[in-house]
Order: structure tokens, then C-alpha cells, then sequence
């Protein structure tokens, strides 16, 4: 690993491109301010500029095997690990974490701010009727909030308008639908530091080991997408998981409050 560190080093202080890649990623990256961060970090180590297209884990991947992209940012191991398997992407390497909270209103119609994991808070929002706001939208953050319905034996989509809305929508928007209906939302906890539209609602469940929330990162294969900017991909890459980059990724704060923390692997 050092070895690698110290070649990165001085591939970094000397690599230029004037090419521009394109980054596909997740709303909860890109809303948060990271990359607005990092990317002039990036640009005066390597000379890459780096545009990021924010949607959701699933169309990011479904852009990426369109080859409408160079490196995938996204947060959905699973999905990511196929993304490598059927040849994709060159390689899949931890990044960096954060969490999922149940946000809601303060007055707590459910009483999930007791339950003593994520499922049993679900399951009190269920049985009590009350309005959880989705985003239905195959992104990283759905595919998590789907996954714990299932734990807890429960399909959502029985109740679908009436108590469980789907908004089709970017994190943001599902939030300010939520705050406005007065309803639960899962979100990460990164976009909810940045959200400014809180009013009377907070994180009422948090810390259950269920709401981890991993972040992979992913150069395209030039197997698959031949005009993939292979090169510059794999600086991109290693500069994130080096030490360099790790440490921009660690420092990164809004309110004083750290929203990723780095883990490469």
C-alpha cells in the first residue's frame, strides 16, 4: 500500500488531461456539497476535470452501462459487485460511509424514537397509519428503505397513496414533500445536515447497524464502453482512495458536523 501511495504521489503532482470526465453519482454526493469540495482538489492534484451527473444508485448504473460515463460513485454494493461481474467496471473498492436516520415529525405519531432497531420502527409507522414519504426511485437510498419493508414483513405498496407516498424523486424533493405532509423519510444522513427546509422535523431513529451506508467507487471498463477515458478514470479512482484523497474526504464538514467518512480498501 505505501508502495502504491508513493506512485500515486508522483503520478499526481505530474498527470495532466484536458479531457473533462463525467462522474455518474448519487443526488446525496452531489446535493451535500462534496464534490463541490473536491472536485478543485482533484483538478489542481491531477489537471481532471470532473463533471458529476446526480441520480439515483439504480440510473446511474443504467447511464454507466450506456457508457454515458467514466467512473461510477454510487451506493448499492450489491448492484455494484454486478456492475463488475458482467465486465462493466474494471474494479469496485470501498470509498467512504455515512448513515441512514428516519427523519419525521416532532411530535412522533408512530413512537419510532423508542424502537430498538430500524425494522421495528418501520413496522410502528405501518401499524400506525401514518405517512412515510419514499422515493421510490431505485436509487441507493430506495433499494436500502425496500430492503428493511421486507425484513420486516411488510409491503408498502399495499398501502401505496394512502399512507406510503412515493415520490419518484431526488432525496431533496422526497424531503420536502415529507416535511410538508407531516410524514417519516428515509434519508442519509449527509443530506439531511445540508437540508434547509427542516421546519419541525428531525431524526427520530438513528444508530441501528441496518442503516450502514456504503459508498463504492468504480472506473468503466474500456471492455464494454471503448471511448471510455480509461486513463484518466483510473487517476480519479486512485486519487480518491489514496491518502490525499481520503483526507479531503474526512475534512469535508458543513455546520462542524463530518458527512463521509473515508474506509478504502
Amino acid at each position: 500500500m505505501k508502495q502504491m501511495l508513493a506512485c500515486l504521489t508522483l503520478i499526481f503532482s505530474t498527470y495532466t488531461v484536458a479531457d473533462t470526465l463525467i462522474v455518474q453519482s448519487t443526488t446525496s454526493t452531489k446535493n451535500s456539497g462534496l464534490y463541490d469540495y473536491l472536485l478543485p482538489l482533484l483538478k489542481k492534484d491531477t489537471g481532471i476535470q470532473a463533471n458529476v451527473v446526480a441520480v439515483g444508485t439504480g440510473q446511474a448504473i443504467k447511464n454507466a452501462m450506456r457508457c454515458d460515463g467514466d467512473v461510477l460513485l454510487v451506493h448499492a454494493k450489491s448492484a455494484e459487485e454486478e456492475f463488475v461481474a458482467q465486465g462493466y467496471g474494471e474494479y469496485r473498492r470501498d470509498l467512504m460511509y455515512n448513515d441512514f436516520v428516519i427523519v419525521g415529525p416532532g411530535s412522533d405519531p408512530a413512537g419510532i424514537a423508542s424502537a430498538s432497531n430500524a425494522v421495528e420502527a418501520l413496522g410502528r409507522i405501518k401499524a400506525a397509519g401514518a405517512k412515510f414519504a419514499s422515493r421510490g426511485d431505485d436509487s441507493g437510498t430506495h433499494k436500502k428503505e425496500r430492503a428493511l419493508w421486507e425484513k420486516a414483513g411488510i409491503d408498502p405498496d399495499a398501502g401505496s397513496g394512502q399512507w406510503y407516498l412515493e415520490t419518484g424523486s431526488g432525496m431533496g424533493a422526497t424531503l420536502n414533500t415529507g416535511v410538508g405532509l407531516t410524514a417519516y423519510v428515509l434519508t442519509d444522513r449527509a443530506t439531511w445536515i445540508t437540508f434547509a427546509n427542516k421546519q419541525d422535523a428531525v431524526i427520530l431513529f438513528e444508530g441501528d447497524p441496518a442503516l450502514f451506508n456504503q459508498y463504492g467507487i468504480i472506473p468503466v471498463s474500456a471492455d464494454k464502453c471503448p471511448k471510455v477515458k480509461q486513463d484518466a478514470a483510473r487517476v480519479f479512482t486512485e486519487w480518491l482512495l489514496s491518502a490525499t484523497g481520503q483526507a479531503a474526504i474526512a475534512a469535508y464538514e458543513v455546520d462542524g458536523k463530518q458527512l463521509f467518512f473515508p474506509n478504502a480498501n
